[in-house]
């Protein structure tokens, strides 16, 4: 297949690049800085724009991962505007790109963020239920949506993935607390009872993999694990995979103070089921915690 990617030099793009590498599709990435993409992205190509790709060969798929880190610094004015514009702008960008090709490309997975139902408590949560709306995260998340559905209208399938936070060896969430946890200074988040779903990386690439060899696939997937967890036990397995106590809960209020409205990605939750997801076929790899960390701990 010919794919192209934006976001294609971030954790998941790499991934996914060497993946479908490996399967020997032709890969472009869309990047401010094509010239690093050959470095960091397995076979791939790198462009500017996607109007370099104007005249040639129809694409197969488009690969939309682009954004900006949205947990690296707090939602102030400026960065909320990035935020936007490195999602919600640049997706309306690339699906009006797309729509004026002389043959649009067959399929669009677009990434979106379990944030996209907000802070819900306990309810208990799948694809159909409604989205949150009420902080900046899922009004982001909503909007992001919103642009890459409009693809549909050139006749493009559309899967929206719904990703949760990712657990990988290098990068990612696991990355930010292996050093504090190994330190033993590791603890709950606020009450530690917010829902916290999950996914590993390697299915993360399979479930993109499978929803596009799966022409039948379209709408919104949960990019989760199945298996629903409190940050609590979270916080207890990460603590015993790396033998260590986990003795020192982080209060909410200290967070809130530190991160402001954004202090919800750790102190909210979702408690999510990919019932669309299991429906589609997928079969995790990893669909428990403990032996995905076994497994990303290994020295």
């Amino acid at each position: 297949m010919r794919i192209l990617l934006t976001g294609g030099t971030g954790l998941i793009g790499r991934a996914l690049c060497q993946h479908w590498h490996q399967q020997g599709h032709q890969l472009w990435v869309w990047s401010r800085d094509p010239h690093l993409v050959p470095a960091l992205c397995s076979g791939a190509q790198g462009i500017a724009h996607p109007q370099e790709l104007d005249g040639a060969a129809p694409l197969d798929a488009v690969v939309n991962l682009a954004g900006a880190p949205i947990a690296d610094r707090p939602w102030s004015a400026a960065r909320r505007e990035l935020l936007w514009r490195s999602r919600v702008d640049l997706t309306r960008t690339l699906v009006d790109w797309m729509g004026r090709q002389p043959t649009p490309p067959r399929t669009l997975l677009s990434a979106s963020a379990v944030g996209w139902y907000g802070d819900r408590g306990d309810e208990a949560l799948d694809e159909s239920s409604p989205p949150g709306g009420q902080d900046f995260g899922s009004r982001l998340c909503m909007a992001w949506e919103q642009e890459a559905a409009r693809a549909g209208q050139a006749g493009t399938r559309v899967a929206v993935l719904r990703i949760a936070p990712v657990l990988a060896p290098q990068g990612g969430m696991l990355a930010r607390l292996r050093l504090p946890f190994r330190l033993g200074l590791g603890g709950r988040l606020g009450s530690g009872q917010q829902w916290m779903p999950w996914i590993h990386l390697d299915d993360l690439v399979a479930l993109f993999d499978h929803l596009l060899r799966h022409a039948e696939c379209s709408g919104a997937f949960n990019a989760c694990a199945p298996e629903a967890l409190r940050n609590a036990d979270f916080t207890r397995a990460l603590a015993r995979a790396l033998h260590r106590p986990a003795a020192l809960p982080a209060p909410a209020w200290a967070l809130r103070l530190a991160l402001g409205e954004m202090a919800v990605l750790l102190l909210g939750g979702q408690r999510l089921a990919p019932q669309r997801t299991r429906a589609a076929g997928f079969a995790w790899r990893y669909p428990t915690l403990a032996p995905a960390l076994t497994q990303l701990l290994q020295p």
